[in-house]
């Protein structure tokens, strides 16, 4: 089995892609919708075709890639029965299983963090991917969205820790550059729920972490409740995360981008400006229906723009429009992205 532990730096989320060598059937287990260049990207260049998304629960800090995935490319996604989401293709129960290639994902129901929260074990149980449920020498919290220290503590012990103690933890948040675990390991040193701590003493512990709320509770739940879709009618401005509005990847200069292909599919939905100058665009043309506002302009004319309202950059080879789109940033736009690669990439397409 090849399996890609992946990192998204801004919410401290693993997802995890698993695929079969021998039919190139894949998963991923905990998209991003902010990482999906990221993840099609690799999948291509490993020559793998997705075939599912598994979310591991109605995740709180991001918006799962889960909807644009199967957008892009027909995956089904997957999500537990109890998390009650809307869009599901499969619904799967405790002892479910999830075949892709010649491999199969065994169904763990592990609630207590949520309802809806899975584990989903590989079927030599060498791996479990616990989601929310067990972190690497912590737990998820119990504090809202039907939490339940007490359900929590015996879906670790029941459901997680009868596993092989070598079975390998891949859980979907590390915070202290923990990558995975074991099973044995957990059980010995977590220090919320194994070394011998018991229902009572776990509750304790979970009662009095008085964790603030995550930043994107209130969007990205609800998000993650029709598989991550973003209503077409929130693209002209309605209230949005700053991220997940779009498949933003950062490049090494920080420069928030996003591919032609975006840009084709969301042609009309959202402001895009052209920054070179008028006689370049007239000369080397230009996409149907895209304002030209040259670079030195941009500062003065976007004073008249809607600072909540998406805005996407273009100019010959993407340069300039990063450039533009780090000062809007910087001015307080929220939804800001340039196209990668610029007018070549898109003629080039």
């Amino acid at each position: 089995m090849l399996l890609r532990q992946l990192f998204d730096h801004e919410t401290w989320t693993y997802t995890y892609l698993l695929g079969d060598e021998e039919t190139g059937e894949a998963v991923l287990i905990d998209p991003v919708i902010d990482q999906v260049e990221r993840d099609l990207k690799l999948l291509s260049e490993l020559g793998l075709t997705l075939v599912y998304t598994l979310d591991t629960h109605a995740h709180a800090d991001h918006i799962t890639g889960a909807g644009m995935l199967r957008k892009r490319v027909g995956c089904k996604v997957v999500m537990s029965a109890a998390a009650g989401a809307e869009g599901v293709d499969v619904a799967v129960k405790d002892g479910d299983r999830l075949k892709f290639g010649n491999l199969e994902l065994e169904v763990r129901t592990t609630p207590g963090h949520t309802d809806g929260c899975v584990t989903f074990v590989t079927s030599d149980h060498k791996y479990a991917f616990t989601g929310d449920a067990l972190f690497v020498r912590g737990t998820g919290r119990t504090d809202f969205q039907q939490g339940s220290a007490q359900t929590l503590y015996r879906s670790i012990h029941d459901k997680i820790f009868t596993l092989p103690d070598d079975t390998i933890i891949c859980p979907a948040h590390d915070y202290r550059g923990m990558t995975s675990s074991t099973v044995g390991e957990e059980k010995r040193h977590n220090p919320r729920v194994g070394d011998g701590k018991t229902e009572e003493e776990f509750a304790s512990i979970m009662d009095n972490l008085h964790l603030p709320a995550p930043k994107k509770l209130s969007i990205a739940v609800p998000a993650n409740l029709h598989a991550g879709v973003v209503p077409p009618s929130s693209m002209s401005g309605d209230p949005l995360p700053e991220r997940g509005w779009a498949a933003i990847e950062r490049s090494p200069e920080g420069i928030p981008e996003v591919s032609v292909a975006w840009v084709a599919e969301n042609k009309g939905a959202v402001r895009m400006v052209d920054v070179r100058e008028i006689d370049e665009a007239e000369s080397d043309g230009k996409i149907d229906g895209v304002d030209v506002v040259p670079m030195g302009t941009v500062d003065e004319a976007s004073k008249a723009w809607d600072k909540e309202i998406p805005v996407i950059t273009i100019c010959r080879s993407g340069r300039r429009s990063g450039r533009v789109a780090l000062e809007l940033e910087k001015l307080g736009f929220k939804r800001i992205a340039s196209m990668r690669g610029g007018m070549v990439a898109w003629n080039n397409q």
